[in-house]
């Protein structure tokens, strides 16, 4: 029998909320460790910590059976994908303020919305892309592209890596959309973190000792190569708070782009983005300027539009539905 993908929008969108929070705790996480930790060292425990939570999650969805699949290829790809995604942006959090950071990085939601039609065959229609086009501006509100210097003083290509790190995670999020049809989220979590290990694990095996942070002043690249730090005091129980919120993190995800269409999906991804500048605030004092809060206000109001847009649609359906019954 062929798997047929799901369509359940408000169990999607409940999903994906609870993916905002929780990675928005990630990110702060993440950047408070990252004056005293390595970025791949970061990452290999957060996935350790995070595959225990995870597999008793597999357990609670089926059984080890579930973790067979009949594409590992793709499953690889999709998690060297969100890898990439991961690194890149982390690498700028270390430099960047977070509420930049996620800003830059909301480019992906509107790219996961415009790939889900060629890949996933997905209809978006005109009044959904032209709220799509309304984020895009807010977006560009948001990276100041006019200024004569970057934003908070930084080099272009710093301010590019959340861009980059966008491209990736929407072409993850796609992929998830096409592997969720015939893998639990539990299991699609697991391929994740297990591909997270590999890649630190390789890190450490060619830079943990920091020989290669001695090599630049660069605070981004430091970051990613400098050497290991054994977690200590309280850090111990945020590493085990990191893990935790990691197996939410992955769960949810894959569960939220299983349940419903991405491009139904895609736009609440932004509940990130007033969570970042929450945080940026009560722990660094960063503030987003006047262009930034525009910007804001105009990406929230496409994502609601695409919302109660899909619901009106739903709801239409439903009727015609009905009234071809009878």
């Amino acid at each position: 029998m062929t798997a047929i993908a799901q369509n359940r929008p408000a169990v999607g969108i409940m999903f994906i909320m609870l993916a905002m929070v929780a990675i928005s705790i990630n990110d702060l996480l993440v950047k408070q460790f990252s004056d005293g930790y390595p970025l791949h060292e970061i990452v290999l425990i957060r996935s350790l910590i995070g595959l225990v939570f995870t597999l008793l999650l597999v357990q609670a969805e089926g059984g080890w059976s579930i973790l067979k699949t009949r594409t590992p290829g793709l499953h690889a790809l999709r998690g060297l994908v969100i890898v990439t995604s991961n690194l890149t942006y982390f690498a700028a959090l270390a430099v960047i303020p977070l509420a930049n950071a996620t800003a830059l990085f909301f480019v992906a939601p509107l790219m996961i919305t415009l790939l889900s039609i060629p890949v996933l065959g997905e209809k978006v229609g005109p009044m959904r892309l032209g709220a799509v086009a309304v984020g895009f501006v807010g977006v560009i509100l948001m990276m100041q592209p006019w200024a004569a210097s970057a934003p908070g003083g930084v080099s272009r290509w710093i301010l590019g890596l959340p861009v980059a790190a966008a491209g990736a995670y929407a072409l993850n999020q796609v992929l998830t959309r096409k592997l969720g049809v015939a893998s639990k989220a539990s299991a699609m979590a697991v391929y994740i973190q297990g591909m997270f290990i590999l890649v630190s694990l390789g890190v450490w095996a060619v830079a943990g000792d920091g020989h290669f942070a001695e090599m630049t002043e660069n605070k981004s690249l430091i970051f990613l190569l400098r050497a290991w730090e054994i977690p200590h005091g309280r850090d111990v129980w945020l590493f085990v708070g990191l893990g935790l919120n990691a197996a939410v993190v992955g769960y949810t995800l894959s569960q939220a782009y299983r349940m419903a269409n991405a491009a139904t999906v895609a736009p609440f991804e932004y509940v990130g983005l007033p969570l970042a500048i929450f945080w940026g605030w009560m722990f660094w004092g960063d503030l987003p300027g006047l262009w930034v809060w525009a910007g804001i206000i105009l990406i929230v109001g496409s994502g609601l539009f695409v919302f109660f847009r899909e619901r009106a649609k739903a709801r239409i359906q439903v009727r015609r539905r009905l009234n071809a019954r009878y």
